[in-house]
């Protein structure tokens, strides 16, 4: 259970102003926001089967510790990766041809493979090990952040606060990866000179991001 609640956290953190939650509202804008919710379950479910597929792979095939802090660390990653955000390329201009549901279910498809929902599905796979909870975990998750989007910003007639909620789910993402480091890496690097350098490297990082995305600020 724990990992289940966990996987959709995460998960609903990490969609928060994402590509597939402005897909699912672009969508929404052309078909009945059940149909839309419905193609976004098959593709989820056949998209993090895979995986969670390779995520359990890799932590049973790899020493625990080194996967317990490659998941941690990319938490953080994922974190930077929420504040650049998302945009999307087309996905929501797909034909029609096969109805709604199938259209809505492979722009999803498409549009998660590689994205940072999919990889952090692989990363607590990795890290806990519980296929099922996670499979399902994520796939919660995807779904509640996608009605949300849809309801605020369709049904609602209402604009996503975008860059607030991104700072809020990217600050968590970061928080939840230094405690996994913390726990994960071992005792002998636990020191004040590393934890501030971690601190300082995160810290450039997200100042970098914000001078890509606002070069005259």
């Amino acid at each position: 259970m724990l990992v289940f609640l966990g996987a959709t956290l995460m998960v609903v953190l990490a969609e928060m102003g994402d590509k597939t939650q402005l897909l699912a509202m672009a969508f929404a804008t052309r078909f009945p926001a059940r149909d839309v919710l419905l193609g976004v379950f098959i593709a989820t479910m056949l998209n993090h089967a895979l995986a969670v597929a390779l995520g359990t792979y890799m932590g049973t095939s790899f020493n625990f510790q080194v996967i317990q802090i490659i998941a941690s660390a990319s938490f953080i990653i994922f974190g930077l990766w929420t504040i650049n955000g998302d945009r999307l390329r087309g996905e929501e201009k797909r034909k029609t041809v096969l109805g709604p549901v199938v259209t809505v279910a492979i722009g999803f498809f498409f549009a998660e493979m590689g994205d940072k929902t999919q990889l952090a599905t692989i990363a607590l796979a990795a890290k806990y090990n519980a296929p099922v909870a996670t499979l399902l975990g994520t796939t919660t998750g995807m779904l509640i952040a996608d009605a949300i989007g849809i309801y605020i910003g369709i049904l609602a007639g209402k604009k996503i606060p975008e860059k607030l909620v991104k700072w809020i789910s990217a600050l968590i993402f970061i928080a939840f990866g230094f405690i996994g480091l913390y726990t994960s890496v071992p005792k002998e690097f636990i020191t004040l000179p590393y934890m501030a350098g971690l601190v300082i490297v995160t810290g450039l990082a997200i100042w970098m991001i914000k001078r890509v995305d606002n070069p005259y600020n």
